[in-house]
C-alpha cells in the first residue's frame, strides 16, 4: 500500500556557508522530492540561518529526508511540520500598467477588497503588494490579469511553528531574554 502525500514545511537551522544550499537541494533530488517553495533568512538567533522548504511527500519520506539533512556538517537542526502545526504566509508583488489605475476605477476596488497595498506609482506602472495565503495571492493575480499585469512574483512560504522548536536549547543559548 502506497503512503499518501501531504504538504510539509521543513525548517533547517544552519550556519551560513557557501555550497550548503546546493548540498541540501541534492538531498531532495536524490529522493525524487520536488521543492514547492524555498525561503532562507536570518533566524531568531544571531549568525544562524533558517531554510523554510515546502514539499509534497509522504511522512515516511519526509522523516528520512530530515534525518539526511541533519547529517550535513553545517546543519544544526532540521524539523518538519504539517500545515496545521504552523502559521504561514507568502508575499506577492504585482506590476500593472498605470493606465489601468487611472482609467479603470474598478481596479482600485479590487485592491481595497483584497487588502493589498500600492507600494509605488510611476507614469508607466504601479506595484501592488499582497501578503496572505497562496489562495489569496492567486485570487488577486486572476483579478488583476485583465488590467495589464506586467510582472508578478511571489515569495516562498515564511512560517513559524505553533510549538517551540527549541533551537536555543540545542545550541545551549539562554532564551529567557
Amino acid at each position: 500500500m502506497k503512503e499518501s502525500k501531504n504538504i510539509f514545511t521543513v525548517s533547517v537551522y544552519t550556519e551560513n556557508n557557501i555550497g550548503l544550499l546546493n548540498r541540501i537541494s541534492a538531498i531532495f533530488l536524490k529522493r525524487h522530492i520536488n521543492i514547492d517553495s524555498l525561503t532562507t533568512s536570518q533566524s531568531e538567533i544571531k549568525d544562524i540561518f533558517r531554510f523554510v522548504i515546502v514539499v509534497n511527500a509522504s511522512e515516511f519520506m519526509i522523516k528520512r529526508l530530515v534525518k539526511q539533512i541533519e547529517k550535513q556538517i553545517e546543519v544544526i537542526a532540521s524539523f518538519y511540520h504539517t500545515d496545521d502545526q504552523t502559521i504561514f504566509l507568502e508575499t506577492a508583488l504585482y506590476k500593472v500598467k498605470s493606465k489601468s489605475l487611472f482609467d479603470e476605477k474598478h481596479i482600485q476596488k479590487i485592491i481595497k477588497n483584497s487588502q493589498a497595498n500600492i507600494v509605488t506609482v510611476s507614469p508607466n506602472y504601479f506595484v501592488i503588494e499582497k501578503t496572505g495565503w497562496r489562495e489569496d495571492t492567486e485570487k488577486l493575480y486572476k483579478e488583476l490579469e485583465p488590467y495589464g499585469l506586467l510582472q508578478f512574483v511571489r515569495s516562498g512560504r515564511i512560517s513559524v511553528s505553533k510549538e517551540p522548536m527549541n533551537i536555543s536549547n540545542i545550541l545551549g543559548i539562554n532564551s529567557d531574554k
